[in-house]
């Protein structure tokens, strides 16, 4: 299986998941231009692309769509909620609505020869979804825009070869910057973001021998610093009920503005 990240942050999302095969895209965030340029860069063309599958309408994951879809007839997966939202989405213009096809939470999707798995989460969006995507005994997922997280979240994630997870603000930043205080209230809520100590205290109870790979995603601009994130994440690892140190696993802060190097598993 092949990961990257084409671009991950507030600003605009779209990671690439596939195999020699089949070729993924999860959410479409960015401009047809930038995702184009980020799969040239992994040898793969956008008309390569066998389908993109959004986890839900907030235009950073898909401002990209409609462009997309008016050049290739690339199938779009969701969950109905989210495909309905996303069509009454004033700025995506004109699409062919037959591309569009539902899918539901905790049943499994085949494309090609990758069994995606979709599984809820915890945001003020229509029916949002995170992504578990996998070949044979090898897996990756996708997990961002959640307020909080569960057992049942644990268990969606627990096991795979590689992840991006969300770590999206300093709870301290946000608190003393310029936001709005609803807005604040809406980030720091349940149905909001991760901050970057959850996200530490996420992967405490999902690190396991065979993790490849850890991408810290969907960073804020305004709240978070690339830094500051890896280190804090860093340290919950290091310093949580674990048997692992942070050095034990490859940690990485994927970038909004530039695609990350292809992991292969």
């Amino acid at each position: 299986m092949r990961f990257a990240s084409i671009a991950s942050g507030s600003s605009g999302n779209c990671i690439y998941v596939g195999s020699e095969r089949t070729h993924l895209l999860i959410d479409a965030g960015i401009s047809k231009k930038r995702i184009e340029e980020g799969l040239n860069q992994q040898d793969v063309a956008l008309s390569d692309i066998s389908g993109i599958f959004v986890t839900h309408e907030h235009s950073d994951h898909i401002q990209g769509l409609g462009v997309v879809l008016r050049k290739y007839p690339i199938p779009i997966y969701g969950t109905k909620e989210t495909l309905d939202a996303i069509l009454r989405y004033k700025n995506i213009g004109k699409v062919d609505e037959d591309l569009f096809h539902p899918i539901e939470a905790d049943k499994d999707f085949i494309c090609g020869d990758l069994t995606v798995h979709p599984f809820h989460i915890s945001h003020d969006a229509a029916n949002p979804v995170a992504y578990r995507v996998g070949k044979e005994e090898k897996s990756v997922a996708v997990a961002t825009d959640m307020g909080t997280y569960t057992d049942y979240t644990i268990e969606n994630i627990r096991g795979v070869d590689a992840l991006l997870l969300e770590a999206n603000h300093d709870i301290h930043m946000l608190q003393a910057g310029t936001y709005p205080y609803q807005l604040k209230r809406r980030i720091l809520g349940k149905e909001g973001h991760l901050s970057n100590e959850s996200s530490g205290q996420l992967l405490c109870q999902i690190l396991h021998n065979n993790l490849k790979h850890i991408f810290l995603g969907h960073l804020s601009k305004e709240n978070n610093m690339e830094e500051l994130a890896y280190e804090t994440v860093r340290l919950e690892i290091t310093m949580g009920d674990n048997p692992y140190k942070a050095e034990d696993f490859p940690i990485q802060v994927a970038k909004r503005d530039c695609p990350s190097p292809l992991i292969e598993i």
